[in-house]
C-alpha cells in the first residue's frame, strides 16, 4: 500500500515535469519564429518562477490545516486548467499570466509531494527516496522536449497532449490517504523558523538554485542559441533531453551513494565536474559534440536538486522540514529566473559566453560548500526515524 501511495507521487510529478520540460523551449521557439526579441523571451520565461515566488509564503499553513493529498491536487488542477486554455490567445501578456498560474500550480504540487517523501523517509533511505522523485521528475522533464515538434501539425496540440496527460495523473491522487505535518515544535519556533532554518541548512539549499539556474537557462535559451548557429527544431528537440538523461543516468546511484557515504563529497563531486563540462561545451559546436556534453554535466548536477533536498533534510529538524521546502523551492524560483534572464542578456550582448556563464555558477557553488565542512556536524541534527516510511 505504502509502496503504491509512493508510486503516485512519483507518477505526478514525472507528468508535471513533462509538462514543464515541454513549456520551456516549445513558447522560446515559438516566439523566436515569430520575431519576438531573445531578452524578452527570457523574461517571459520567468513568468512560471514568479508564480512559486508569489505562492512560496503561504503554502505552510495550508499544508499544516488541509493534509498532503488536498494540497497537491489544489496544484494539480491549476496546472491543467492553465494548460488547457494556452491556445485561447497567443497573446504575450495572456501567455505570460498562464505560466504565471502554471508555476503557482506546479510549486502547490512539488512542495506537498516533496514534504510529504522528506517526512516519511528514514535518515538511511532518505538519499535514495528523494533521488527516485528527482529521477521521476527528470524523466518527465527529458520527455517534454520530444513533444515540441507536435507544434508542427498544430500549434495548440502540444498544449492538448500536456493537459490530458496532467489529467490522467490527477486522477490517481484521488487513491492518496490524507496525511498531515507534524505542527506543534514548528509553532513553537514561531516566525523566526526560516532564519533557523537558513542558518543551519544555507549550503543545501544554495543548490536548488544552482539547478534552477542551469535547468530554466538550457531548457529556455539554448534554443535561441542553437537556432543562430543554424540547427534545426528537430535536432535542439532530441539534444535537450540528453541533459535531463543524464541526470536519470546517475539520480538513483548518487542518491544511494550519498547515503553510504558523505553526501557533501558528492555534491562537490557533481559541482567540480559540471563546471568543467560546461567550460568546455564553449568551443564545441557540433550537435554530437554538445548532446554529449549535456549528458556528462547532467550526469552529476542533474541531481543537485535532490541532494540539496536530502542534504537539507539532514541538517534540519522534522519540525522545520516543510519551511526547509518552501526555502528550496523559493531559491529554486530564483535561480530559475535568474538563468533565463542572465541567459537572454548573454545572448544579446555576448553570445560565445553563454556556457561560461553556468560554469562559473557551478564554480561559485563549489566554493560555497567548502567553508561549512568543519561546521556540518555541529549544525547536522539527527533525524528520527518514521515508522511509516516509503
Amino acid at each position: 500500500m505504502r509502496q503504491r501511495h509512493f508510486f503516485i507521487l512519483v507518477s505526478i510529478v514525472m507528468i508535471s515535469g513533462l509538462s514543464q520540460g515541454l513549456l520551456l523551449p516549445l513558447i522560446s521557439i515559438i516566439f523566436e519564429q515569430n520575431g519576438v526579441h531573445s531578452s524578452l523571451s527570457g523574461i517571459h520565461a520567468t513568468a512560471m518562477y514568479i508564480g512559486v515566488l508569489v505562492v512560496s509564503p503561504f503554502l505552510e499553513r495550508p499544508l499544516r490545516r488541509y493534509g498532503f493529498k488536498r494540497l497537491i491536487m489544489t496544484g494539480g488542477a491549476i496546472v491543467i486548467v492553465s494548460l488547457t486554455i494556452f491556445p485561447i490567445s497567443s497573446s504575450l501578456l495572456f501567455w505570460f499570466m498562464l505560466r504565471l498560474f502554471i508555476g503557482i500550480g506546479d510549486h502547490i504540487l512539488h512542495f506537498g509531494s516533496q514534504t510529504w517523501i522528506t517526512y516519511a523517509s528514514p535518515t538511511h533511505r532518505r538519499g535514495r527516496n528523494i533521488s527516485l522523485y528527482g529521477l521521476s521528475f527528470g524523466v518527465g522533464f527529458m520527455i517534454g522536449p520530444l513533444l515540441v515538434p507536435l507544434v508542427h501539425i498544430h500549434e495548440a496540440l502540444p498544449f492538448i497532449v500536456s493537459s490530458l496527460l496532467s489529467l490522467c495523473g490527477w486522477i490517481l491522487l484521488f487513491f492518496l490517504p490524507h496525511t498531515y505535518p507534524e505542527t506543534e515544535e514548528a509553532e513553537k519556533v514561531g516566525a523566526t523558523r526560516f532564519f533557523h532554518a537558513w542558518k543551519q541548512a544555507w549550503p543545501a539549499l544554495l543548490l536548488p538554485f544552482g539547478y534552477g539556474f542551469l535547468e530554466a537557462s538550457l531548457h529556455s535559451m539554448f534554443p535561441i542559441y542553437a537556432l543562430r548557429n543554424e540547427l534545426s527544431v528537430e535536432t535542439v528537440a532530441m539534444m535537450l533531453p540528453a541533459f535531463a538523461l543524464g541526470g536519470i543516468a546517475f539520480q538513483l546511484p548518487l542518491g544511494t551513494l550519498s547515503d553510504r557515504f558523505s553526501r557533501k563529497t558528492m555534491i562537490i563531486i557533481s559541482l567540480a565536474v559540471g563546471a568543467f563540462c560546461f567550460a568546455i561545451a564553449t568551443w564545441f559546436s557540433s550537435p554530437v559534440q554538445l548532446t554529449t556534453t549535456f549528458f556528462v554535466a547532467g550526469m552529476f548536477v542533474g541531481s543537485l536538486f535532490s541532494l540539496g533536498m536530502a542534504y537539507m533534510a539532514d541538517l534540519l529538524p522534522t519540525s522545520l522540514l516543510p519551511v526547509g521546502n518552501i526555502l528550496c523551492g523559493m531559491l529554486y524560483s530564483i535561480g530559475s529566473i535568474c538563468g533565463p534572464a542572465i541567459g537572454g542578456i548573454v545572448l544579446q550582448q555576448q553570445e560565445g559566453l553563454f556556457f561560461f556563464s553556468m560554469s562559473s555558477l557551478l564554480l561559485l557553488l563549489l566554493f560555497a560548500q567548502r567553508p561549512f565542512t568543519k561546521f556540518s556536524k555541529y549544525f547536522s541534527k539527527k533525524q528520527e526515524k518514521n515508522v511509516d516510511a516509503f
